[in-house]
């Protein structure tokens, strides 16, 4: 049985930066086994199966795993990564630019919005931010990412948020101590689930440093699912953006950018702007290699 895959660069403008994602269309003959088999080959964050849609309304639906075989429902560099493949793939029509996606039993709007010929920018929709509540374990969270708990914000406190999947949103003092960070996956794992979250966004809005434009810096640990570390993460970058402007950091409608990767040499770039009760993700990436399982 031969399996064809795409390699796209997510939340990137040239190859070999962003967050890649391995893309494998035609994947209704694959069983669940087989996907999370494949996954576990490319060892990727997350690999996404393109498969026929059951939902009214829906022109794709999209299937993410991660190498440890946990199904990712939410919509972050899995579905962006899909829909730079499909914009660039001709299997799109041309003349049309809004699209729904069907992500578990979710279906949410899509928009390209640009089809270069080196690569694609991709606009869509989050699910409706939650903000489950602060938590109280600054100590421990700074023991955990091997921080002193100084290297944490004085005037911002850790939550859980989510517009899709729940992460631990952390406030740093600033780069330098985002940078500091070298998380112990088990004790991080044991606090994430205390306080069910997924995934821990450590993150500054000290803009002294960053490049012109940026307004978060972040990095993404999820060893929930095996994850040491994510160059680009959308479900955590989202609820991130929903926070800033709930407390009045960003205005409703306003530009938002994180920059993420740094860190790991994937330096990226993730836009949003939140409004009207949704948060929305905009990014590009370009198709770096094709290829095909032989199974």
């Amino acid at each position: 049985m031969d399996v064809r895959f795409s390699w796209v660069d997510v939340f990137a403008e040239r190859p070999l930066t962003g967050n890649p994602l391995a893309v494998v269309p035609d994947a209704d003959g694959l069983s669940d086994e087989r996907m999370r088999a494949i996954a576990r080959e490319f060892n990727q964050s997350e690999t996404t199966f393109l498969v026929r849609p059951d939902l009214p309304g829906a022109d794709h639906r999209l299937r993410s795993f991660t190498p440890g075989g946990a199904e990712v429902l939410g919509a972050g560099h899995n579905a962006m990564g899909a829909w730079i493949w499909l914009a660039r793939s001709g299997l799109l029509d041309p003349g049309r630019d809004a699209f729904v996606q069907q992500i578990g039993g979710d279906t949410l709007p899509v928009r390209i919005v640009s089809r270069g010929e080196g690569g694609a920018r991709v606009a869509m929709e989050q699910a409706a931010p939650r903000f489950p509540g602060p938590v109280d374990a600054r100590d421990a969270l700074a023991a955990a990412l091997a921080l002193d708990p100084a290297d944490l914000a004085a005037d911002r406190v850790p939550e859980v948020a989510s517009t899709g999947v729940a992460h631990l949103l952390v406030p740093a003092r600033d780069a330098r101590a985002v940078d500091l960070a070298d998380p112990d996956p088990a004790r991080l794992r044991r606090l994430l689930a205390d306080v069910g979250a997924e995934g821990c966004y450590l993150y500054t809005v000290d803009t002294a440093g960053l490049p012109p434009g940026v307004d978060a810096y972040a990095r993404f640990f999820n060893p929930t699912v095996g994850i040491a570390e994510d160059p680009a993460t959308g479900t955590a970058a989202g609820p991130l953006a929903a926070v800033l402007v709930r407390d009045g950091l960003k205005r409703e409608g306003e530009a938002v950018t994180v920059e993420q990767g740094r860190a790991m040499g994937r330096p990226s770039r993730i836009g949003l702007t939140v409004g009207g009760g949704a948060v929305r993700i905009t990014g590009s990436g370009v198709v770096v290699a094709e290829g095909t399982l032989h199974l």
